[in-house]
């Protein structure tokens, strides 16, 4: 396995950074943009946008959003996310994003690079349905995918696209065994965390493998009850 890595510091810069550049594009959506549907099946641009200026709940929002969805963690990320899209105009869901650019908070359990996933794949989300151009810078990409292939819960990423070997062509990266899937790390990223959609810019035997998986044909979209969860196999 070949990894990139960044220091605490410069992880927590770059997030800042990820953040008021999506709070940016944000500012620029029409009301119309607002309301399309996101990568994320069920999940509308607005839904995907307050899920990310929730991020600064604390603990105690998060315990009462779990019994209200019956403790399921999936249905308390959607049903928090939808309705506090529904209360709050967008220029403060924007707002509320480019507010938490130097917060450091992350939830329990997590580490401090699972705001930097969010917001890179989030701000995807957001940004490919709506055509909106929207780089990833590599070497903090990099280290997401590394942080999604070495961990479980939620994607499950390395369980389930076993047999597969992913490198990255724009940086220095690559992970597992099998069949090549090749292409910029962005996109990359993007099937880790279960993005059907980034399928059309990887390519090698395994993509092509992908592409014959019901479940992972680019438009498929995901359980609408879960963020993206990589489809099992």
């Amino acid at each position: 396995m070949v990894v990139s890595a960044m220091d605490v510091e410069e992880v927590w810069r770059t997030t800042g950074a990820e953040r008021r550049s999506l709070a940016d594009l944000l500012d620029r959506l029409s009301d119309e943009e607002w309301e399309r549907p996101s990568l994320c099946a069920g999940w509308r641009v607005r839904d995907v946008a307050a899920h990310l200026a929730l991020s600064h709940t604390g603990p105690g929002a998060a315990l009462i959003g779990l019994v209200r969805a019956r403790g399921s963690f999936h249905r308390m990320v959607r049903d928090t996310a939808r309705r506090y899209a529904a209360r709050r105009p967008t220029a403060a869901l924007a707002a509320e994003i480019r507010a938490t650019a130097a917060s450091r908070r992350h939830a329990v359990g997590t580490s401090h690079l699972e705001p930097l996933l969010d917001v890179l794949v989030h701000g995807q989300d957001i940004a490919l349905p709506l055509g909106r151009p929207r780089e990833m810078p590599p070497q903090a990409t990099a280290v997401a995918a590394t942080r999604v292939w070495t961990t479980g819960f939620p994607f499950h990423a390395r369980k389930n696209l076993y047999g597969l070997r992913f490198a990255a062509t724009d940086t220095e990266w690559a992970a597992g065994e099998g069949h090549e899937v090749e292409g910029p790390i962005g996109s990359i990223l993007l099937l880790l965390t279960g993005r059907p959609a980034a399928l059309d810019r990887l390519s090698g035997a395994g993509a092509e493998e992908l592409r014959r998986r019901p479940q992972w044909e680019p438009g498929a979209g995901s359980t609408p009850s879960r963020m993206c969860r990589t489809p099992r196999r």
